[in-house]
């Protein structure tokens, strides 16, 4: 969807706790792999991912996927949950790249 930065939505229940972890996450992991500058990060709940979804590159979220998500959804619940980070991680990467 971008030319130039990313634009990457991170949606949870209500838009603000867990998202913050998966978001620092993400962060860090961007920014170790030199992406630092080349992304922007906006948090939602849940219940606004879908429309928002149509304006951002990709979602990562701490919830099932909403359906019918507009852009790809990354699992960010691995996050929380510190198993099957690295399946995450590779997408994210991924992303970045597509």
């Amino acid at each position: 969807m971008s030319v130039g930065k990313k634009r990457i939505l991170i949606s949870c229940g209500s838009g603000a706790v867990t998202s913050m972890v998966a978001r620092k996450k993400v962060e860090a992991l961007l920014i170790a792999h030199g992406y630092e500058g080349r992304y922007e990060i906006d948090q939602v709940p849940l219940s606004e991912a879908v429309e928002e979804s149509r304006n951002y590159d990709f979602i990562v979220a701490t919830a099932i996927s909403p359906n019918e998500v507009h852009c790809p959804f990354v699992n960010g619940v691995t996050y929380l949950m510190g198993v099957g980070t690295e399946t995450s991680d590779a997408e994210i990467l991924r992303l970045m790249e597509a």
